[in-house]
């Protein structure tokens, strides 16, 4: 053993880290402010790039969540044997009530997805983020699919924008200059698509 106390294992690294943190404080506080500037700007460069690599991260999270969300939606249809296009009017509907009996609903609302399928046949379904099965209506597991397809496309949306305006302001410091001139990141930041 030597003098850091530690019985092995690393433990001698231990009580000069805090030391050299100190000192990296102490030649910080010490340097001219045109240092402490450029260390500043730095740092939040740094920062602002760190946030763009988790946004990215998470957003390729929530496509791998979409495109399972989008498989089992596509699942459920074939098992319904609809499709959106193949889903009866609802026109169809009410002719085939106003046939029969006056007590009747005039207006027999149809899922897109169910059509014709029984709402009530169980279902199992794993809920996202777990590996819970559940057996669930066929009406309830697709609309609760349909939901979480509806937040992560949001989701998707709103970490989009996010990684552009972030990417955008380190374009603005002048960190991607020596790659890509400010005004091709700005006119790629600034796209947006039209409806048709």
């Amino acid at each position: 053993m030597g003098k850091s106390g530690g019985g092995g294992g690393g433990g001698g690294w231990c009580k000069p880290l805090p030391l050299l943190f100190a000192k990296s404080i102490l030649q910080i506080s010490a340097m001219d402010p045109a240092m402490k500037q450029l260390h500043q700007s730095l740092v939040e460069i740094e920062t602002d790039a760190e946030q763009v690599l988790l946004a990215r991260h998470q957003l390729v999270e929530n496509d791998r969540l979409r495109n399972g969300n989008r498989e089992a939606l596509t699942a459920l249809r074939k098992k319904a044997r609809t499709t959106k296009s193949s889903v009866p009017s609802p026109f169809d509907a009410i002719m085939k009530e106003l046939e029969g009996t006056e007590s009747r609903q005039l207006v027999k609302e149809i899922c897109p997805t169910c059509g014709n399928h029984d709402p009530k046949e169980q279902t199992w379904m794993m809920f996202p983020g777990s590996d819970i099965f559940a057996r669930l209506p066929f009406h309830a597991a697709h609309t609760i699919l349909d939901k979480d397809q509806e937040r992560l496309d949001y989701d998707s949306k709103k970490l989009q924008s996010y990684m552009k305006e972030k990417t955008f302001l380190i374009s603005e410091k002048g960190v991607l200059a020596d790659k890509i001139s400010p005004g091709i990141v700005k006119s790629l930041v600034t796209l947006t698509d039209k409806p048709k």
